[in-house]
């Protein structure tokens, strides 16, 4: 049986996706998984959740989207083996998403 790595193929410039490359990479079986691409979540991605909950980056919120919006989808046992400094990033990328246009380039206007 042959090891296969999972990265995001597509790195993108889109302002609905964004590409985290993970500190510590999770293992699933024989795959490793070493980045996740999220996509901005539709509205439907985010029934049942808090936004305010969202937003404050609480981690139980934050275990209910990513599966919802990552590529690979990540599995509740994937969330839970996370690096606390990758769940970090994956919790800042998702509240850059409920961002307004106008707020987001007031945080960073190069973006």
């Amino acid at each position: 049986m042959s090891k296969s790595t999972s990265t995001a193929l597509v790195t993108t410039t889109s302002p609905d996706t964004k590409l985290i490359t993970l500190d510590t990479p999770i293992q699933r079986g024989e795959q490793t998984i070493t980045a996740v691409t999220l996509r901005k979540p539709k509205s439907g991605s985010l029934r049942g959740l808090n936004l305010a909950s969202l937003l404050q980056m609480e981690t139980n919120a934050i275990f209910k989207v990513v599966p919802r919006i990552s590529e690979p989808a990540l599995t509740e046992p994937d969330m839970a083996a996370l690096d606390p400094a990758d769940l970090l990033q994956l919790g800042s990328a998702v509240g850059d998403f409920l961002l307004t246009k106008a707020v987001r380039a007031e945080v960073s206007p190069s973006a």
